[in-house]
């Protein structure tokens, strides 16, 4: 029998794609660059990036985490480097195993079965959970713009979470004043729950289409950045980079810990392999080009930010770039960044809704979860099923939750699968060094160890707090792995999952 550690051949993974329930090749490299500026441009830089330089405070006054001021620049570029050495190893591995697991199938051949099964179960954290932050984001900011033309009620546009851990006592008393079922506040985000849905129905359309939408968001995004930063640059007061770093090294550490919500979904870009054309070549190209011009925008983005207002005040907003541009005069170019980060917000959530139902995809189609999570629909050829399950359990979660207390959960989650894919491309380099590498990290050993090194630093800057919700989460999953998996993979039991393809 099959250790827990016993790997998947990457023989095995590669042809999958022969498979009647493989997925369709269609996306270019041009179309990866775009997921990866889709996925990374989002709630982070225009929602997380105010708690990153402010700090931030626990509803009953406590400090949770002390702020970058405007060393936040400094953050992004700590990140940025921990980011490009996970970029590295996420490249080779990428090209060598072109399958739709992305770093669930990279520990499969790795670093066996256990490691893969957790892997598949953290990245929940990173798309799935993260995608709660990024529809409530958008929430906020659809609000802001639409603010002045409809008005709806606060009890529908703000969920149940958001009110109890909320220090404004204007948010915090729709407890009180909110209508009630059972004794129990409505309180519920619609906004939210509404983009989730519509996202997951352009998703069922097919690769293809979601790939068209998400270039026309990007380019809409990108303008509205552009603009915000040559208007930004005419209200820079210099003395709001002074102290530069209020809080020292702590400051930039903790909030970088926080900041990395803006990092994560370059990685989004390996669960389309199986969709990619000539993805050897490509992937490395959408991974690691998407990464460095994302990197390049948020120092920008940054250093125009935090000389606009001071620091401290940014952590007053959900929406840091409307709230500077307001504070500064500028209230109609608040509007049009207001709407940039709608057209921004609705990229990530479409390539994040995009890569989660793939993991379930590529797991089911293991036996580690239910084979009918491994259905594809007959015309547009995308796992359908997962794709459902996906989009309601985000929305539903976005419907009453707070997009701060999702922040930590998905970074320390998305931090973890990085470092053991940095730790994957060491040993894959052990045990099949003849394997061909259309893509090679440059000094493997080094790249990949600091890489895993960083991504540790970095999680050691989240709170207590997050670090105990994702034992309980970890704690979770192996539990499900013990009732479910173990049992039903198919390496175990010698013998494939039976195709499903055809289902709609």
């Amino acid at each position: 029998m099959p250790s827990l550690f016993a790997r998947k051949p990457i023989a095995d993974l590669i042809a999958e794609e022969g498979h009647p329930n493989s997925l369709k090749r269609s996306l270019g490299a041009g179309d990866l660059v775009m997921l990866a500026i889709g996925a990374v441009i989002g709630a982070g830089i225009f929602g997380s990036i105010g708690s990153a330089a402010a700090g931030q405070v626990g509803p009953n006054g406590e400090i949770i985490r002390v702020g970058a001021g405007p060393a936040l620049v400094v953050s992004f570029l700590l990140l940025g480097v921990c980011c490009a050495l996970a970029g590295l190893c996420y490249a080779e591995l990428a090209s060598m195993i072109p399958q739709a697991g992305s770093a669930y199938a990279y520990s499969y051949a790795t670093l066996g079965e256990v490691v893969a099964w957790i892997i598949g179960w953290d990245l929940i954290l990173e798309y799935a959970v993260g995608n709660v932050a990024v529809a409530i984001s958008w929430g906020d900011y659809f609000k802001s713009l639409v603010g002045d033309w409809i008005t709806m009620p606060s009890w529908l546009t703000t969920g149940y979470r958001t009110a109890l851990l909320s220090q404004d006592p204007q948010i915090h008393g729709l407890l009180a004043t909110a209508p009630r079922v059972a004794g129990i506040p409505v309180l519920i985000n619609v906004p939210a729950f509404a983009i989730v849905a519509l996202i997951t129905m352009l998703l069922l359309l097919g690769a293809r289409e979601s790939a068209r939408a998400n270039n026309v968001m990007v380019a809409v995004k990108l303008i509205v950045l552009a603009l915000f930063i040559v208007m930004g640059l005419q209200h820079i007061n210099p003395a709001n980079y002074h102290p530069f770093a209020p809080n020292g090294f702590r400051g930039i550490h903790q909030g970088a810990a926080i900041v990395f919500f803006a990092y994560i979904g370059f990685d989004a870009i390996s669960t389309a392999a199986e969709e990619t054309k000539n993805p050897q070549r490509n992937l490395p190209i959408g991974i690691l080009g998407g990464l460095a011009i994302c990197t390049v925008i948020y120092i920008i983005i940054g250093a125009v930010l935090t000389g606009m207002v001071p620091s401290s005040d940014l952590g007053k907003a959900a929406d840091p770039l409307a709230y500077a541009l307001n504070a500064t005069g500028m209230t109609s170019i608040a509007k049009i960044v207001a709407l940039g980060a709608v057209f921004s917000m609705s990229a990530v959530l479409l390539v994040f809704q995009y890569g989660q139902p793939r993991i379930f995809f590529a797991m089911a189609r293991d036996g580690l979860l239910p084979q009918w999570a491994a259905k594809v629909s007959k015309k547009a050829r995308v796992p359908w099923a997962t794709t459902l399950l996906t989009g309601l359990f985000v929305a539903l979660w976005a419907l009453i939750g707070d997009a701060n207390e999702t922040y930590d959960l998905t970074n320390i989650g998305t931090l973890f699968a990085f470092a053991l894919v940095c730790i994957g491309v060491m040993v894959l380099r052990h045990t099949d060094p003849d394997r061909p590498r259309p893509f090679r990290v440059p000094f493997v050993y080094v790249t990949a160890t600091l890489g895993a090194i960083l991504c540790v630093i970095v999680m050691y800057g989240l709170p207590a707090l997050a670090w105990r919700r994702f034992g309980v989460w970890l704690a979770a999953g192996l539990l499900l792995y013990v009732i479910y998996g173990y049992r039903h993979s198919s390496l175990r039991r010698g013998s494939r999952v039976t195709p499903v393809a055809g289902d709609d």
